[in-house]
């Protein structure tokens, strides 16, 4: 596989992933998390795998829009680094959870298979497209 077909199969993946959490779709996000993902939210709080998938199964997550832009997608081998920005419209135990994000999702292939074993959400308060002076 070589690498432009590689970023295209993660885009796949980011855009699915994307999909089945505006659909607060439990079932599509277990096929796109590695048994032993770990999710970091904005506030630092560490999700598993199970985890994950319960804030959809249970309700207590509620999920209006999810959007994605800013793509900056890496790939080394079987890993892929993709750091996007993130805008949402949710509710967490009807508390209102929206707001603007930079996540750095973490996907490895497996078995021929693009998934997730990793995320880590924080606040974006950057207006897009900008990038801090090195």
């Amino acid at each position: 596989m070589n690498t432009t077909t590689s970023e295209q199969a993660v885009v796949d993946l980011v855009q699915r992933w994307s999909t089945a959490e505006l659909d607060g779709d439990p079932a599509a996000l277990g096929e796109l998390l590695t048994d032993d993902f770990l999710g970091v939210g904005p506030r630092g709080y560490l999700r598993t795998r199970d985890q994950w998938l319960a804030r959809y199964s249970s309700g207590s997550v509620r999920t209006t829009a999810f959007d994605l832009s800013e793509l900056n997608i890496r790939v080394f081998g079987d890993t892929a680094i993709v750091v996007a920005a993130q805008t949402q419209q949710s509710s967490n135990n009807g508390d209102d959870a929206s707001g603007a994000f930079r996540f750095t999702l973490i996907a490895a292939r497996r078995d021929g298979q693009w998934r997730l074993i990793g995320l880590h959400a924080g606040p974006n308060a950057c207006p897009p497209a900008e990038v801090a002076p090195h």
